[in-house]
């Protein structure tokens, strides 16, 4: 397999698993399995205001009863505030990241009238230049001046496993984007990249709504001298409403009274054929290491 293989799965505790994030679990845990290497749980448990007192322990209990028993301790982003902190002074010390004092309503003004004049709806760059007696309310990323210093195309290119080759000029379409929010709470792109680096992750297998998010997460790589994981985004299990299923919409917690029934369809979701009537849950596990493999034999 070459080089040594370190997974992931990050779960958020504002909610319990459910169907769709069943999907991203299974998936992640195979590819680990079909490599021969580990898979680790993170708990993206930064924005709190949002965390569910007792939901990470309900998640832990039903990953176990889904056989899907991480390696090695359980990262907390909660626990990281000082880490993230660095990252972000390293940024700042490169003259790579600017505070912004634009309210939402600013932005939303701006991106009305980029519209208007039928150009993208992106963060205009209001405060690169300073913030002109603005008080400083977030933190972000000065997209262009990290490729200019680094080199780096305007376009940035990657080749997803499943969905193949993927591209977007991040300064064009999402401009400079957050990495500490007007509320104190990292942003997303900044933890989920910095905890990849720590743990040491080299494939992320993950849904396919956070594609959009991988060409920014890979410009903050290259920024923070972190290398780029390989990527496989999975199918989204969709509701009865055609909408993808999530906490934000409703998405049910997994009844896991007959866990072999739950794992059974996010086996079908991922193109994988069901398990034995007779099977046990390990038995349908080992069974679909070997159909992953056969299925996803890219590196």
């Amino acid at each position: 397999m070459g080089l040594r293989y370190v997974g992931r799965f990050a779960p958020s505790p504002t909610g319990l698993l459910h169907a769709g994030s069943l999907v991203a679990a299974l998936a992640s845990w195979l590819d680990a399995r079909a490599h021969g290497g580990s898979w680790r749980v993170r708990m993206e448990d930064v924005d709190t205001p949002r965390c569910i007192p007792g939901a990470a322990q309900t998640i832990f209990e039903q990953l176990a009863t889904c056989g899907l028993v991480p390696y090695g301790a359980v990262l907390w982003q909660s626990q990281r505030e000082a880490t993230y902190q660095a990252a972000l002074d390293q940024l700042i010390a490169k003259g790579w990241a600017y505070p912004c004092g634009c309210s939402r309503k600013d932005i939303e003004a701006a991106q009305t009238q980029a519209v208007a004049r039928h150009h993208a709806a992106v963060y205009p760059g209001t405060c690169r230049p300073g913030l002109n007696g603005k008080p400083a309310r977030a933190w972000r990323l000065n997209v262009q001046a990290v490729q200019q210093a680094l080199g780096l195309p305007a376009i940035t290119e990657w080749t997803d496993r499943r969905l193949g080759s993927q591209q977007q000029n991040v300064n064009e379409e999402v401009g400079d984007f957050v990495l500490r929010r007007a509320d104190g709470l990292w942003a997303y792109q900044l933890a989920v990249v910095v905890d990849d680096g720590a743990q040491g992750i080299t494939h992320v297998v993950r849904g396919e709504d956070l594609t959009d998010n991988t060409a920014r997460q890979i410009v903050l790589q290259q920024a923070l001298g972190l290398p780029t994981p390989s990527y496989l985004h999975t199918p989204l299990v969709l509701g009865t409403n055609g909408e993808k299923l999530s906490k934000q919409n409703g998405a049910q917690a997994l009844d896991l009274h007959q866990p072999l029934a739950a794992l059974n369809a996010a086996a079908q979701a991922l193109r994988l054929p069901a398990a034995a009537p007779d099977a046990t849950v390990p038995q349908a596990l080992a069974q679909w290491v070997q159909d992953w493999a056969a299925l996803w034999q890219q590196p």
